[in-house]
């Protein structure tokens, strides 16, 4: 009886000594791990101690700034109180450096990013041989072909809405919008010939580019920040699942673009082309290359400009169409100006786009109030210090807000105000004051693009509507990879003829 006994207490024994050991060993790494955010934390705050903001919370920092609705407005507070820049603590071990100084500005790369590793993302070697292929993409001659497309897309969702308006006067425009700039960067980058405005996979192209910019992982959540946590959560499964689904698109457009390109004769027809467009150019890249441009360069490249080339654009083009209405003196200017250039004839070139100086006003004041990204994210890869003496080590995370830089009351007097005399011709302004499409060697490659779409389109649109709020509907401006709107972009549209 005492055997039997005796050989079942020796193994309670061992679990017992194993569940102390590892009781023991689990409290030891605690203690490091909480040593190593204290030292971290130490870390950060001697970087930022030359910089000022307002008080935080130890553990949550500044998170009560962000999970109001007024975030954007609680940043212009920070640029009217705080000169230059001022850290936003995102918890107790994560701080941020905001920045809306033109002087400051300048010291950064401020390309846009995206997910992915393409064009917008790399660095060094790699994105100068990039940026160097897809040049040519957006030389004078393509550029001057795509106006014909770019009003013929515009033209497809004027001709919609005529229909909707029999229904209801009121409409969202952002998705309509989205809708037309996907058709024009289709049939003009990618070889596209079909409607995409009427294309299901369109659709669910676009679903899934809205929920990436409401699901994009907010650096404000502190346990969003490991990708094991996140993938675990209801937002980490939904955003894989939309990457899934954008990436499906670009892979459909990419395959369907080789199958034309090795039916008999064409390739030789389109490499004799003098101008290729944008996937032509990759395709071509990666048959002469080989493995030096891989599929998952394609891809990224595709990935990237499909997204930054038809959303960015429809965040502007809705938001200048909105100060437009909420201005309608300035819209009548704008309209009377476009009748005088094309007469009784509807049709608009590229002749014309230099010829509307008051619109292009217009839309650059509009891009001012209403940035279409309003701000990028910066890791520094090395120390920096600022016109002032002040400084920051390699490591620290940096917010370049193009935001609070156009509605810094420093830089632009009564900021609030829509005010296109800003832009009038022979004005200047301080440099990297007024950064749309970003700046310096890093600006956006498609802005000349983006900026003729973007004049054909309100140039063509308030001929054929008048366009006023919605009083009942007023759009909350909130930021995610694009500036939209909280509750969309509602506007009256009156057809004119």
């Amino acid at each position: 009886m005492s055997v039997s006994m005796l050989s079942v207490i020796r193994p309670l024994g061992g679990v017992s000594g194993l569940l102390q050991v590892a009781s023991v060993l689990g409290l030891v790494l605690l203690l490091l791990k909480a040593a190593q955010l204290y030292l971290h934390r130490q870390w950060l705050l001697r970087a930022v101690q030359e910089f000022l903001s307002p008080p935080s919370h130890w553990l949550f920092g500044h998170r009560h700034e962000l999970q109001k609705a007024q975030e954007l407005q609680e940043l212009q507070k920070r640029a009217e109180k705080y000169p230059c820049t001022s850290p936003r603590w995102l918890c107790g071990s994560r701080v941020s450096l905001i920045v809306y100084d033109p002087d400051y500005m300048k010291f950064f790369p401020l390309g846009y990013i995206s997910w992915g590793y393409g064009l917008l993302l790399l660095n060094g070697q790699m994105w100068f041989q990039h940026r160097r292929m897809l040049t040519p993409d957006f030389h004078y001659d393509i550029l001057k072909a795509y106006v014909g497309l770019m009003a013929d897309s515009v033209q497809v969702m004027l001709d919609k809405w005529e229909e909707l308006l029999s229904q209801n006067s009121s409409l969202e425009i952002f998705g309509h919008f989205s809708l037309m700039t996907l058709d024009t960067l289709m049939k003009c980058a990618f070889s596209y010939q079909g409607n995409q405005q009427a294309d299901r996979y369109s659709q669910s192209y676009l679903q899934a580019i809205q929920d990436l910019n409401n699901l994009v992982r907010p650096v404000r959540n502190v346990f969003y920040q490991k990708d094991i946590i996140y993938r675990l959560t209801t937002e980490g499964r939904w955003n894989h699942w939309a990457c899934q689904l954008a990436h499906q698109h670009t892979d459909r457009v990419i395959k369907l673009r080789k199958a034309q390109l090795q039916e008999e004769g064409n390739l030789e027809k389109v490499r004799s082309k003098r101008h290729l467009d944008f996937l032509d150019i990759l395709l071509f890249a990666q048959m002469e290359n080989g493995t030096s441009f891989s599929n998952k360069d394609l891809r990224a490249e595709v990935d990237t400009f499909m997204f930054e080339g038809h959303d960015t654009t429809a965040s502007g083009i809705s938001w200048i169409l909105y100060a437009l209405a909420t201005h309608p003196e300035h819209q009548q200017k704008c309209r009377e100006e476009i009748q005088s250039i094309l007469g009784d004839d509807s049709s608009i070139t590229w002749d014309h786009l230099d010829q509307m100086p008051y619109t292009t006003m217009c839309i650059k004041e509009a891009l001012r109030l209403y940035p279409p990204v309003p701000g990028v994210d910066r890791e520094l890869s090395k120390p920096i210090t600022f016109p002032d003496g002040r400084s920051l080590p390699k490591g620290f995370l940096v917010t370049l807000s193009f935001y609070a830089l156009h509605h810094n009351l420093k830089v632009w007097p009564n900021p609030e105000v829509f005010d296109p005399s800003w832009f009038a011709p022979g004005s200047s302004r301080q440099s990297h004051a007024f950064l749309p499409f970003s700046g310096g060697s890093r600006n956006c490659i498609g802005k000349q693009f983006a900026m003729n779409e973007m004049k054909v389109v309100v140039a063509l649109t308030p001929l054929c509507v008048e366009l006023a709020p919605d009083p009942f509907r007023v759009p909350v401006p909130t930021p995610r990879i694009v500036l939209m709107s909280k509750n969309g972009i509602h506007l009256h549209l009156r057809k004119l003829f």
